[in-house]
C-alpha cells in the first residue's frame, strides 16, 4: 500500500531551502481528490492481492487433493492456479519495482522512478519538444485550426464586438489607473513643456516666417489686414471727430473741427481703399519688406533674438503654461475614464465598430485570412524554434526540484490504481497460459 506522506523535515535557521517537493508543487496539501485516489488505490491493491491469494488457495487445495488420489482434472486446475500465482507475483514485482524496492530489498533495477527521476524529466521534456514543439507540428495544427477565419466570424458578431470593447475598456481603465499622476505629469512636462522652452525661439520662428514669406503666404494676411482697416475706416467717422475735438485748441470753432475730422475721415477711407485694392501698393510692399527683415533679424540679430527670449520667458512663467502638463493630464484622464465607463460613449462605439470591421474583413477576405494565418504560423514557429528548449526546460527543471521519495509516492497515487490491473491481468493470463501448457503437455505425452 501507499505509505502516508512523511512529516515535513525541520530545517536549521539560515540553511539553504530544501528542494520543493512534488506534493508542494501540487498545492502542498492532501486534497479531497488525493484522498479519493488513495482509497481507490488501496481497493485495487486489495482486489489484485485477492486474485493472488485465490490462486494460492486453489493451488494448495489441488496439491492436497492430488496427494490423496484426486481425479485427473484436478491437475489442470492446479496447473492453472500455479501459473496464475507466478504471473501475479511477477507482475506485482514489476509494478512495485517502478516505485520502490519490493519488500524493502534493494534489488538492482528497482525503485525506477525514484532513481531515474531526473532522467525521466529529461526524457519527458525531450518528448514534448520533439513531438509538440516542432515547427512542422505547430504549422499543421495551426492550419487545421483556421484561427483567422474562426476569429473573424466571432468578431463580426455585434454582441461579441461589444464584449471585446467592454473588455478592452476595462483593460484601458486598469492601465490608466496604474499610472501615477505625478509620473505622467513629469513625463509630459519634460517631453512637451520643457522641450518647447529649451531651444531659442527666435531662429526657428524666423526660419518658419522666412519660408512662409518665400511662398508668398504673407499676401493673404496683408489683404486681410487691409480689408479690416478699410471696414474700420468706414465706421470710424465718429471716433475721428471725437479725437479732433479733444485735441484741437480751445479757441478753434466747432465747425472747423467738424471740417477737419470729416477731411481726415475721407482721406483715411480713400487711403485704406487704395491699399486693399492695389496688391502692389507701397504700404503693402513696405510691410512685406518689414516681415523679411524681421525674419532675418530673428535668425541673425542678437538683440532681436534676445527680445524673443524675453517674450518666451514671460510666456513660460505664466501659471497656465507652468501647469499645462498637470491640467492636460487631469483633463485627459477624466475624459478617458468617463468614456471607458459609458457603454454608449464614442470611444466604446468606435472600438466596437472597429472590431466588427476587422472581423468582417477576416471573415470575407480570403487573402487577408491567409496572410493572418501565415503571420500567426510564422510567429509560432519562431517562438518554438527560438524558445522551445527553454519552454520544455520548465518540465525538466520542475521535476529535478521534486523530492524523489515524495515524487514516487505521488506518481503512484495518480497512476497506481490503473497499474493494479496489470497484476490482475497477470494472474488471469498466467492461469490461462498455465492451463494451456499443461493441456498440451497431457495431449503430447
Amino acid at each position: 500500500m501507499t505509505e502516508p506522506p512523511t512529516a515535513p523535515r525541520r530545517r536549521d535557521v539560515g540553511a539553504n531551502p530544501a528542494p520543493r517537493s512534488f506534493a508542494e508543487s501540487l498545492a502542498g496539501a492532501d486534497s479531497a481528490a488525493d484522498a479519493e485516489r488513495r482509497r481507490g488505490l488501496r481497493r485495487m491493491k486489495v482486489v489484485a492481492l485477492s486474485f493472488l491469494l485465490g490462486a494460492t488457495v486453489i493451488f494448495l487445495v489441488c496439491t492436497w487433493a492430488q496427494s490423496h488420489g484426486a481425479a485427473p482434472w484436478v491437475g489442470y486446475v492446479r496447473a492453472a492456479a500455479e501459473a496464475g500465482m507466478i504471473g501475479a507475483l511477477a507482475d506485482w514485482f514489476a509494478v512495485t519495482a517502478l516505485f520502490k524496492h519490493p519488500l524493502g530489498i534493494p534489488i538492482p533495477h528497482t525503485a525506477i522512478i525514484k532513481r531515474k527521476k531526473d532522467q525521466l524529466g529529461e526524457g519527458l521534456g525531450a518528448f514534448v519538444r520533439e513531438n509538440f514543439m516542432s515547427p512542422e507540428v505547430v504549422e499543421t495544427k495551426l492550419r487545421d485550426a483556421e484561427v483567422a477565419g474562426r476569429l473573424g466570424k466571432w468578431l463580426s458578431d455585434a454582441a461579441h464586438a461589444e464584449r471585446v470593447a467592454a473588455e478592452t475598456s476595462t483593460a484601458l481603465r486598469v492601465l490608466v489607473e496604474m499610472l501615477r499622476d505625478e509620473d505622467v505629469q513629469h513625463v509630459l512636462d519634460r517631453m512637451i513643456v520643457k522641450r518647447i522652452a529649451e531651444p531659442k525661439w527666435g531662429p526657428p520662428i524666423g526660419r518658419v516666417l522666412a519660408s512662409l514669406l518665400a511662398e508668398g503666404r504673407q499676401e493673404a494676411l496683408i489683404q486681410l489686414l487691409a480689408d479690416r482697416a478699410f471696414q474700420w475706416s468706414l465706421n470710424g467717422g465718429e471716433i475721428i471727430e471725437r479725437v479732433v475735438e479733444r485735441d484741437s485748441p480751445t479757441w478753434s470753432p466747432r465747425w472747423v473741427d467738424h471740417l477737419v475730422g470729416d477731411r481726415i475721415h475721407r482721406e483715411l477711407m480713400d487711403f485704406t481703399d487704395k491699399v486693399r485694392r492695389n496688391p502692389d501698393h507701397e504700404l503693402r510692399r513696405s510691410a512685406t519688406r518689414f516681415l523679411f527683415e524681421f525674419a532675418d533679424d530673428l535668425q541673425h540679430d542678437d538683440a532681436t533674438i534676445q527680445r524673443a527670449e524675453n517674450v518666451k520667458e514671460q510666456i513660460m512663467a505664466r501659471d497656465e503654461v507652468a501647469k499645462a502638463a498637470e491640467t492636460a493630464w487631469t483633463t485627459a484622464k477624466r475624459i478617458f475614464l468617463e468614456s471607458v465607463d459609458d457603454p454608449s460613449s464614442a470611444l466604446r462605439t468606435r472600438i466596437a465598430d472597429s472590431v466588427v470591421h476587422i472581423g468582417e474583413s477576416l471573415r470575407d477576405d480570403v487573402d487577408l485570412r491567409d496572410k493572418v494565418d501565415n503571420w500567426i504560423i510564422r510567429a509560432a514557429q519562431h517562438l518554438v524554434a527560438q524558445y522551445g528548449a527553454e519552454i520544455t526546460a520548465i518540465i525538466t527543471e520542475t521535476i529535478e526540484r521534486w523530492d524523489a521519495d515524495e515524487a514516487s509516492r505521488r506518481i503512484e497515487l495518480h497512476v497506481g490504481r490503473d497499474l493494479q490491473f496489470i497484476r490482475i491481468n497477470g494472474t488471469v493470463v498466467g492461469a490461462l497460459a498455465g492451463l494451456a501448457i499443461y493441456s498440451i503437455a497431457q495431449l503430447l505425452f
